[in-house]
């Protein structure tokens, strides 16, 4: 018997965090949006299994960053909507403080491949362990630990050329 009205509580509660999760994998929040209904469909057919769970959030997680994955490799689903003036994004409150790091990293992260952008935001954004993003990406610790250094390391490098760019242009 299907448990509609656990989901639709599931979903009530969980909202912000799934949407807060895809905004930052996508980076666009109507790509957000779509990803966050996308995960829920494939959720909802398998609903009484994942209420059963000790970890519904973790297998919502996986099917979400499944999904991002897939998104990428299908080069017909990529679009791109031209505006006359972009919107502006807004700032979540916990970054009001350090709104300069934001605006200097956020764009370098966004400009991460796929997989290194899932550890990156699963890792500092949503402060899971290397074991658990493992779990999540279905794959061993030590290929997260790989792809967290070259993802840091692209990050350091894009900064450091953020830096001599800036110091050239004071000159």
């Amino acid at each position: 018997m299907r448990d509609d009205e656990g989901f639709e509580e599931y979903v009530s509660a969980r909202w912000v965090t799934l949407h807060r999760l895809a905004l930052l994998l996508t980076a666009s929040d109507g790509t957000a949006q779509e990803l966050v209904q996308e995960t829920l469909e494939k959720v909802y057919v398998v609903w009484p299994r994942v209420a059963g769970m000790d970890s519904p959030d973790a297998y919502v997680r996986r099917v979400m960053v499944n999904a991002l994955t897939s998104q990428h490799r299908r080069a017909f689903r990529r679009r791109e909507v031209v505006v006359a003036d972009p919107p502006e994004i807004a700032v979540p409150p916990a970054y009001e403080g350090d709104l300069a790091d934001h605006d200097l990293l956020w764009p370098l992260v966004c400009a991460l491949p796929p997989r290194q952008r899932a550890v990156v935001v699963l890792r500092y954004y949503e402060d899971l362990s290397e074991r658990e993003i493992a779990d999540e990406l279905g794959c061993s610790a030590g290929t997260v630990k790989s792809t967290a250094h070259d993802a840091m390391t692209a990050l350091r490098r894009a900064v450091a050329a953020l830096a001599t760019t800036a110091q050239e242009v004071d000159r």
